[in-house]
């Protein structure tokens, strides 16, 4: 999620627990430790562009790492902020740990992918039940954090818990919604798919991309889930055949080492840009959830060095009028 929602789930847990004078010192240490967990995008290389989707949610965001994560901003947080509050440390550790947990368990919730169970698994474990930035869910615990450091009242803290609560069970119901909504517009084609995945689009939890792997090729539309459901048809590509696809690229080379680290990455939905022939894209996000046109890819370069990374690029253009058409879908238009 992005940093002001981690800060704000992180201020509400510790604000919840407590009472009279420690609430405003618990939300804001509890706000700082919320956000910490994403200083893991530091750990980058110059010469390796990929290295950070390693990083990225790995340790950090691990359960297990969750008490010394706590520690970690205790160990600064407390001489900066608690004890001029009149914290005993263990007061500044719980409240730290508090918003630290926090952190990793709403990353799950997007679908990004976040390894909870690192070091024993480096799954990247992802429910879809929230898009990454969604005003909807912030803006109500935001209120309840600022309400509840004013007025030195936990309820309005525990109140913001409950609604991230309830709003994560209502994504989770549209999820599964959006699910069996794909599921029958794969069957009506005849397909039966090899998996199928629903993920909110931007902003919101009324429309999703639906993304399903059938043995040739991934299939790409957004439907409109809830009370009034809609359909709407996207596209789809071919999957990945380095050997078709890029014949020209050494399987020993680290572009081909750097293909199945993308691989990993992205959950094996990987595919050949439609447009641009030498580079691989995540077929799984996409401005506009029924296009194929993707959020990041790698591009690699024909006749490059053994040794030579390929390049990783982020591309936010969808075109002049990307929010009228996803506002159109939103709208039920």
């Amino acid at each position: 999620m992005d940093p002001l929602t981690q800060g704000v789930l992180g201020a509400s847990l510790p604000q919840a627990c407590v009472k009279g004078r420690y609430g405003a010192s618990a939300g804001l240490l509890g706000f700082l430790a919320g956000m910490s967990a994403d200083l893991d995008v530091l750990i980058r290389s110059e010469t390796d562009p990929l290295l950070f989707l390693e990083y990225h949610r790995q340790f950090s965001h691990s359960l297990v790492f969750i008490p010394f994560g706590g520690l970690l901003c205790a160990l600064l947080l407390h001489a900066l902020i608690g004890r001029r509050w009149g914290l005993r440390f263990r007061q500044s550790w719980l409240f730290c740990t508090l918003g630290y947990a926090t952190h990793a368990v709403l990353d799950a919730c997007t679908t990004y992918g976040t390894m909870l169970l690192w070091p024993f698994s480096e799954e990247r474990i992802a429910w879809n039940t929230i898009s990454i930035i969604d005003p909807l869910f912030t803006l109500p615990l935001l209120a309840g954090v600022l309400l509840a450091a004013r007025r030195k009242r936990p309820v309005f803290a525990q109140i913001a818990v409950f609604w991230a609560c309830s709003y994560m069970a209502l994504g989770l119901w549209q999820r599964n919604n959006a699910v069996d909504m794909g599921e029958a517009l794969a069957a009506s084609r005849g397909h039966q798919p090899m998996r199928l995945e629903a993920k909110p689009s931007f902003a919101n939890i009324l429309v999703w991309k639906i993304v399903y792997e059938t043995p040739q090729r991934y299939y790409v539309d957004a439907v409109r889930a809830g009370l009034t459901p809609r359909v709407y048809p996207g596209e789809s590509v071919e999957k990945l055949n380095i050997a078709r696809d890029m014949p020209w690229l050494n399987l020993q080379s680290q572009q081909a080492r750097d293909i199945e680290r993308f691989r990993w990455f992205s959950n094996g939905y990987i595919a050949r840009d439609p447009v641009f022939s030498n580079r691989v894209i995540d077929v799984r996000y996409s401005m506009i959830p029924n296009e194929v046109a993707p959020l990041w890819s790698i591009e690699l370069k024909p006749g490059a060095q053994l040794h030579q990374h390929a390049a990783y690029l982020v591309h936010r253009n969808a075109g002049g009028n990307s929010l009228s058409r996803m506002w159109a879908m939103v709208s039920g238009g």
